[in-house]
């Protein structure tokens, strides 16, 4: 198993590896062009297909954007990306359809090693982030490592989301807590 394949079944990998390295250095390049950009100027759409491969064509990420590669980010359909988030996608995040992000909101995946002498190596592992559909993060949101967000759920600005929330939630704080259900 390759590293790059070892950081996307959530095992502990080596980001030093030169296949890790270069999809990271791609993503970066591809960023820092997307930062002279807005969502209608011309060659956005190339751009933002280049770092998001099958983004649909109905779904929007408003620069500046950062990511760690742009490859593990699986876009659902009218997805909404408001300006300055990170997505450190070494793991897969996804966002199912009609998802909203606020500005400034951060998806992480990465985790490091507990043990500190393990973790001054350059190994790390990555765990998957979910946004199901129809869901809205306020602005200034964190969202940790192997979290998972319900349909239909709400998370109130600057909340920071460290375990899952069920669907049909509105969650709020630091940890972000269950503060009621929704009632469809």
């Amino acid at each position: 198993m390759t590293e790059f394949e070892k950081m996307r079944s959530q095992q502990l990998y080596d980001f030093s590896d030169p296949e890790i390295f270069a999809s990271l250095e791609h993503a970066k390049e591809v960023c820092t062009r997307l930062q002279t950009m807005t969502i209608t100027s011309d060659g956005y759409r190339e751009v933002i297909e280049d770092l998001v491969p099958g983004i649909p064509e109905d779904s929007v990420i408003c620069p500046p954007f950062h990511c760690d590669h742009g490859n593990g980010l699986k876009i659902g359909r009218n997805v909404f990306v408001n300006y300055n988030c990170t997505m450190l996608d070494g793991g897969l995040i996804t966002l199912e359809d009609n998802v909203k992000v606020g500005p400034n909101c951060q998806l992480y995946t990465p985790h490091h090693p507990v043990d500190h002498v393990l973790r001054r190596k350059t190994v790390e592992t990555a765990y998957p982030v979910t946004i199901g559909e129809d869901t809205w993060l306020g602005g200034g949101v964190i969202v940790c490592p192997g979290v998972t967000i319900g349909k239909r759920c709400i998370i109130g600005a600057g909340s920071v989301v460290t375990k899952d929330i069920p669907d049909d939630c509105v969650a709020v704080g630091n940890p972000a807590r269950v503060i009621k259900k929704i009632k469809n």
